[in-house]
């Protein structure tokens, strides 16, 4: 009789735990990993000078004035177009900028839309991690932006 109450007790027991981890939001966006971290940083290109007809990027988040930051980390980044041109969102390209480059693109898909980027809760291990966007729009003009960013113990 003890043990058929114990065993019920462990099935109840299970049966709340498994609701509890059900209820429990999805984990962060794995944004960086830690062995692509470590690996050589590629040359800054530095900004894009002269006048453009391209799209205008803008960092939201993480912001380049925020200094040590901490994670996970939301990337927000606001696209503006000129004229009737609108993002073409296939055309978006985020790249890690290490040696060898890594394509972050597939990692954002689902958070990239024709007014920008919206991920919550990336992860990112710490250190600097410098970030390379390229963007086209309808018409055919392109820029790109280059942000780094230091993520805190």
């Amino acid at each position: 009789m003890q043990t058929q109450l114990s065993a019920c007790r462990l099935v109840g027991a299970c049966a709340v735990l498994s609701v509890i981890v059900a209820a429990s939001p999805v984990s962060a966006l794995q944004l960086i990993s830690v062995s692509e971290a470590a690996l050589p940083t590629a040359q800054i290109r530095g900004q894009l000078r002269g006048i453009t007809r391209g799209p205008t990027v803008v960092i939201i988040s993480p912001s380049p004035a925020a200094g040590f930051i901490h994670a996970p980390l939301d990337l927000k980044i606001k696209f503006e177009t000129y004229g009737d041109a609108k993002i073409d969102t296939n055309s978006v390209l985020l790249t890690y900028m290490k040696i060898p480059a890594i394509d972050l693109t597939q990692r954002i898909t689902s958070y990239i839309g024709t007014t920008g980027i919206d991920v919550k809760d990336a992860e990112v291990p710490p250190g600097t991690h410098t970030l390379r966007l390229d963007v086209t729009d309808t018409a055919g003009h392109s820029t790109w932006v280059e942000f780094t960013f230091t993520v805190s113990q």
